[in-house]
């Protein structure tokens, strides 16, 4: 097949190299000249994708897979077309579809009759139908269901195991009519190979789940439950520490039956997916009473956090305090919805001198984030752990000279080494 991958980030570029290495001829296309260059030269345009940089050196030379900035060699006459494109959404929970509309414009310019049309950006659900299908069809002049198909088959893979989530799980389709989806099926069979798994029930591969819009809805309920569960493991975890009870030893001790699994809590939750997706489902559902109040106690924890600090550590006008962390999750360098930033701003409220490490991050890099960088080994007053770098594992009052108060919000540390310190971690007394 010809298969046309339009936005070559970090989900869009290794899905090119997986269709590639099937043996098909894969263009991707992307706005950003950059990235383009440096995939023609098979080189990885970021960091930290398992096995992604030895798949372009084998596929880009081998003539499989090539990237481009011009949509009109790369969309015509392709069999397929999958297009990843950012969807971006505020605070209060409107999608911005600004680059998402733009890539579909560019894309029905140049559609041409035979293809199918994948969706792999996580959407409110019914934009399949209501957004995509008309402006596509417009701009075209081709009709949906009879010149192509369009369907929504959302990404589920986590950036770092790309090609190790693709064979994991199943590959879930949903049509605008039963012949668009079983296009679909029969396009991602002959793309993505799937490990066995006795777990579910029914053989793992692709699933038709029968329509566009419960394709859309499945992807935002798988991560909004993760939030949700999020949410409430925070606020057993603060209320658990007014009672002296280490909710750790609670959650573990609930989990050891298969009716509960209550989630980790920590100081922030970040990341493109677990705190945006439930604002799309709000977006449609205002009345998620559920969804609302966990995303509202997920994003109260960098404030809870440095009130912990606060508490042990006591006034912080004036103190030097180091956020650890910048990344949204440890070994990832991704700072989209990060909880450093509220971390940061909280603790500038108080009037505390802030400086941020992280592992990942030179200091002109952090520095182009706003924040004044750290250098381990110099003085400070305070620390709050905000992303749980393996790094963060081993730290110790000597890295940070004149260190009075920790607060772990991850828990990666051993409390054992802070004897001496002020020490609090979220959940345990």
């Amino acid at each position: 097949m010809k298969i046309a991958v339009i936005a070559l980030g970090k989900i869009g570029l290794p899905l090119a190299v997986q269709f590639a290495s099937k043996g098909h001829e894969v263009v991707g296309v992307d706005v950003n000249p950059r990235a383009v260059d440096m995939v023609n030269a098979a080189q990885e345009p970021f960091p930290g994708e398992a096995h992604l940089q030895q798949k372009l050196e084998e596929l880009v030379p081998a003539g499989r897979l090539r990237a481009t900035t011009d949509y009109a060699a790369a969309v015509p006459g392709a069999d397929a077309v999958v297009l990843v494109v950012p969807l971006f959404v505020d605070d209060e929970a409107r999608p911005d579809f600004g680059w998402m509309d733009a890539a579909t414009r560019s894309l029905g310019e140049h559609l041409t009759p035979g293809t199918l049309v994948s969706y792999e950006t996580t959407l409110p659900v019914g934009t399949t139908r209501t957004r995509w299908k008309p402006m596509l069809e417009e701009v075209s002049g081709l009709t949906e269901g009879a010149d192509f198909h369009l369907v929504f088959s959302p990404e589920r893979v986590l950036t770092g195991r790309v090609f190790e989530d693709l064979r994991k799980y199943p590959k879930l389709v949903g049509g605008l009519s039963p012949e668009g989806a079983a296009k679909a099926v029969e396009f991602y069979n002959a793309v993505l190979d799937f490990d066995d798994r006795t777990d579910l029930p029914q053989p793992n591969g692709v699933w038709d789940l029968g329509s566009a819009e419960a394709s859309e809805m499945a992807k935002l309920a798988e991560t909004t439950y993760r939030d949700v569960n999020i949410g409430l493991a925070n606020q057993f975890a603060r209320y658990a520490a007014t009672q002296g009870i280490d909710i750790y030893q609670v959650i573990q001790a609930t989990n050891s039956q298969p009716y509960s699994y209550i989630h980790q809590p920590g100081i922030a939750v970040g990341g493109h997916c677990i705190p945006v997706y439930p604002r799309l489902y709000l977006w449609n559902d205002p009345d998620a009473t559920v969804v609302r109040a966990a995303r509202e106690a997920n994003a109260g924890m960098p404030e809870y956090a440095v009130n912990l600090l606060e508490q042990e550590h006591g006034p912080l006008a004036g103190a030097s305090v180091v956020v650890l962390g910048a990344a949204y999750r440890g070994g990832v360098k991704e700072t989209a919805f990060s909880g450093v930033f509220a971390t940061v701003d909280a603790l500038k409220a108080r009037g505390a001198e802030v400086r941020v490490h992280d592992p990942l991050y030179s200091d002109e890099e952090l520095a182009a984030l706003g924040f004044a960088p750290y250098t381990p080994g110099e003085a400070a007053d305070a620390a709050v752990i905000q992303a749980d770098h393996v790094e963060y594992r081993t730290l110790a009052p000597s890295t940070i000279p004149g260190i009075r108060t920790l607060v772990d919000g991850r828990r990666v540390t051993n409390p054992a080494v802070w004897a001496g310190v002020g020490y609090r971690t979220i959940g345990q007394p």
